[in-house]
């Protein structure tokens, strides 16, 4: 039951996480990474993980990380491997960069630095030989940000996702719970 690389993207609340989970519906065994990490005293956000949670087969384990290289560098783990977000990823490598402040990321390396760690992940991405679907924001159709760091985080991600795209045999696109091919695999 092989599949190829495959990149799901939609807005918040577009039914992206539950195209992924559907399309591995049929493992037993599924890794899935999730990359959000934990935001204490966020009601809201503690109930959209249990709802994510609740939402998966008890067969499947969770990985809370986001060392994606690693994950898709590891060739003995045979699970399949669902990545939920690239967007969340983008968001913890940006903190961890520094990358919020404008003189930072003008002066102080964080842009050099979010866009090697992007560079690598689009590379593992790349050559990995793992069954693997990645789910992530599309965020060029919405508002422009208002603030210098949100349009850092849009562009920035919308060069990840294009990386990504590049690289996975078949591209999604959720639009409210309806998905349409944008890459179909063997094409």
């Amino acid at each position: 039951m092989s599949m190829p690389r495959t990149l799901i993207l939609g807005g918040a609340r577009s039914g992206k996480s539950t195209r992924a989970e559907q399309l591995l519906a049929g493992y037993e065994d599924v890794l899935y990474v999730a990359t959000s990490g934990t935001r204490d005293g966020d009601a809201d956000w503690a109930d959209r993980v249990r709802l994510h949670r609740e939402r998966r087969p008890g067969s499947w384990r969770t990985a809370e990380t986001c060392d994606l290289p690693a994950v898709l560098a590891d060739a003995a783990d045979p699970a399949p491997v669902l990545i939920d977000c690239l967007a969340l990823w983008l968001t913890a490598v940006m903190d961890e960069c520094g990358a919020w402040e404008d003189g930072a990321w003008r002066e102080g390396g964080a842009e050099e630095a979010v866009l090697a760690r992007c560079a690598q992940l689009a590379g593992a991405w790349k050559v990995t030989e793992r069954q693997v679907i990645a789910v992530s924001n599309e965020v060029g159709m919405g508002v422009v940000p208002a603030t210098a760091s949100g349009r850092r985080f849009r562009d920035t991600l919308g060069r990840l996702n294009m990386a990504v795209a590049d690289a996975s045999e078949r591209v999604l696109l959720v639009v409210a719970g309806q998905v349409l091919t944008v890459k179909p695999a063997g094409v």
